[in-house]
């Protein structure tokens, strides 16, 4: 049987956004093992004192999360150039047989104009285009055959280049998204390639979303 340090880790380990404000001190430690003590005495199959929950609780160490944090932070403050793009729709469609010529003509139409954001993402089972809305006509009339999943509109992006070092450092994404999360802005999307991250929000979003990715630069 699991004792109640290992039971009261694992339950918090499930939350990792608790797990980090517990690093940062911003839990109450008293209220979460009232919380808590209800499902550990269920695990642990016999009643336990709520002190002992406690005791538990700050026997826990920082640990791996003190130390990822720390280099996450670093990363943050080498983040590059943002940009961010308006006017955007975001079409879904099913993949057929016939996709990839209507696909290939998509392109090859976008491509004759420098100056506009189209990016495209492929599933097992659906394609998703992001494109400037001046694109909307054309990829409804290319694509006027083909299953339509969804479309959005009023959308608009926030591109960050990141340190070629992203790579090797996990809860890079993570902590980006938790930031944005925790601000009650919706990701509508995200695009990814080795060095850069995008994400796709409502038009109304924009703003605060470019300020909460400076404040991670700027370690605010």
């Amino acid at each position: 049987m699991n004792s109640i340090g290992k039971i009261t880790e694992d339950l918090i380990n499930r939350s990792p956004f608790l797990r980090e404000a517990m690093t940062d001190d911003l839990i109450n430690i008293s209220a979460l093992a009232r919380k808590l003590k209800n499902e550990i005495e269920d695990l642990a199959g016999k009643e336990v004192n709520e002190g002992a929950i406690v005791m538990a609780i700050k026997r826990m160490t920082p640990g791996l999360y003190h130390r990822l944090n720390i280099k996450i932070t670093n990363v943050m403050g080498d983040l590059g150039d943002f940009l961010v793009r308006s006017n955007l729709e975001d079409f879904t469609f099913e993949n057929s047989d016939a996709f990839k010529s209507k696909q290939a003509s998509l392109i090859e139409e976008i491509n004759k104009d420098n100056d506009t954001f189209f990016t495209l993402c492929k599933g097992v089972t659906e394609t998703t285009f992001i494109v400037s809305s001046q694109h909307s006509e054309t990829v409804s009339r290319i694509f006027k055959h083909a299953k339509l999943k969804s479309h959005t509109k009023d959308l608009a992006s926030v591109t960050v280049k990141l340190p070629t070092i992203n790579t090797e450092i996990y809860g890079i994404y993570y902590y980006i998204l938790k930031h944005l999360a925790w601000e009650g802005i919706n990701i509508i999307e995200i695009v990814s390639t080795s060095n850069e991250f995008t994400v796709v929000v409502k038009q109304d979003d924009v703003d605060k979303a470019f300020k909460i990715l400076m404040q991670l630069k700027r370690g605010n």
